[in-house]
């Protein structure tokens, strides 16, 4: 009897890369390593499981999305005690905790791994993707400035792996909240995380949940005035002033607000615009809030965010460690990125050099040539198997392999323009 055949298919919302999409992704990753690093971020990583009360330590939402780890064949019914992390902050915050003797603060960090939510997906939300974090967290006192700086490094990131056309949404969650609490309203983070979806469920949408949290029609009229609120330069403040709304943490607000945007807008040319209603749905973020969002383009959702903290580690340690960090959706861009012809793939391969075989040549040359080659750190690739020199060619071709070597007798062909050469692997280098 012949086995079943079990047709191969990848489970919906987990996204499997080509030779040269994987590539592309590296690219990505390698360039936005670089920024980062330049800044003085040092690379960490987590396991990608954490326990249960971690990851549900700082919003209960997550819950809904989360998988749970066990094993397939236990001898007894287990309850669950670990998850798959959903988002990289959590496990920086448990990170940070166990960690805050060995480390120096402010400690600036910088991680790409994935992640997994339980999301229905379409184009740039997955269920397992590949997130970037950066984050600086000090003890007891982060300066302000900090949080101008975070997206003047990301978004520089962003600009360097093509994404041009973006912009900066930023607000400050303490607006918000304070302007809400001046109102008299009692559920004032529920609120808050209602304002949030303006631009997904509209004006309708959100004043029958507000309703559903029995604000008056004058407090729902006040919150959808300053959730419209929409800048591209400081007249935000004088925009929520005139609401005429009196707090000492709105004010506080405005204050830190204007001080970031202001320095901001020296460190970084990506424009920005001031978007009162742009909360964030986590609860540990506590103050300036952020999203990057591509401009000219039907995709409406953020390719990046995130914002300040006043104790993201709470939970787990008695020390406070205040912070202020960002998320690049890398998996999120690369989707969106290639649907909408914002990059492009290249090469199949990372290869530089490919050395045919012609004639059925000594073999033993052909793999002295390519590690002279690789010495010098060239990226060569041996055809081993031999053949007309056509389909070696071919071969070459269908990978992008930009140059082919005859190591017969040292002759060097260009694949893209035709022009060969005579070449020294001892000396030879590709232009870049």
């Amino acid at each position: 009897m012949s086995e079943k055949i079990i047709k191969p298919s990848v489970i919906t919302g987990f996204p499997e890369y080509l030779p040269e999409e994987r590539i592309l992704e590296q690219q990505m990753m390698d360039t936005i390593r670089a920024v980062f690093e330049s800044h003085g971020f040092c690379s960490i990583e987590t396991p990608v499981v954490e326990k249960l009360e971690v990851l549900l330590s700082k919003s209960a939402d997550t819950n809904k999305e989360m998988y749970v780890l066990g094993r397939l064949q236990a001898e007894e019914k287990e309850e669950a005690k670990m998850g798959l992390r959903y988002d990289l902050t959590v496990p920086f915050a448990r990170y940070v905790a166990q960690h805050e003797n060995d480390l120096v603060f402010p400690f600036k960090r910088y991680q790409m791994q994935p992640c997994w939510r339980g999301e229905r997906p379409k184009l740039g939300r997955y269920r397992q993707f590949t997130q970037c974090d950066v984050d600086v967290i000090a003890r007891e006192k982060l300066a302000p400035e900090y949080d101008a700086l975070i997206p003047a490094v990301v978004c520089e990131a962003w600009q360097k792996i093509g994404f041009k056309n973006i912009v900066l949404q930023i607000s400050n969650r303490k607006i918000l909240a304070g302007f809400v609490e001046g109102l008299g309203v009692e559920k004032v983070g529920e609120t808050l995380r209602v304002l949030d979806k303006l631009k997904k469920i509209g004006e309708d949408g959100v004043r029958e949940m507000l309703s559903e949290l029995k604000l008056n029609e004058k407090q729902i009229a006040a919150c959808l005035k300053i959730a419209k609120i929409n800048t591209p330069d400081l007249s935000f403040a004088d925009k929520v002033r005139n609401l005429g709304v009196q707090n000492d943490m709105l004010e506080l607000g405005l204050n830190e607000l204007t001080e970031c945007v202001k320095l901001y807008a020296s460190l970084c040319k990506v424009p920005y615009r001031v978007d009162m209603s742009l909360v964030r749905g986590f609860d540990y973020y506590t103050g300036t809030t952020y999203e990057v969002q591509l401009v000219g383009t039907d995709f409406a959702d953020s390719i990046g965010g995130g914002g300040r903290y006043d104790n993201l580690a709470s939970t787990m340690t008695k020390s406070r460690l205040p912070g202020v960090g960002m998320s690049m959706g890398i998996s999120r861009a690369l989707g969106v990125g290639l649907k909408l012809g914002l990059m492009r793939t290249g090469a199949k391969s990372p290869t530089e050099v490919l050395v045919v075989n012609v004639e059925d040549t000594d073999k033993s040359k052909m793999l002295t040539v390519a590690e002279k080659l690789r010495a010098r750190g060239i990226k060569t690739e041996v055809y081993l198997e031999g053949g007309k020199l056509v389909k070696q060619l071919k071969y070459a071709n269908d990978k992008k392999i930009p140059y082919v070597w005859f190591d017969i007798d040292n002759m060097l062909k260009n694949m893209e323009t035709g022009e060969q050469t005579v070449a020294d692997p001892d000396t030879w280098a590709p232009n870049k």
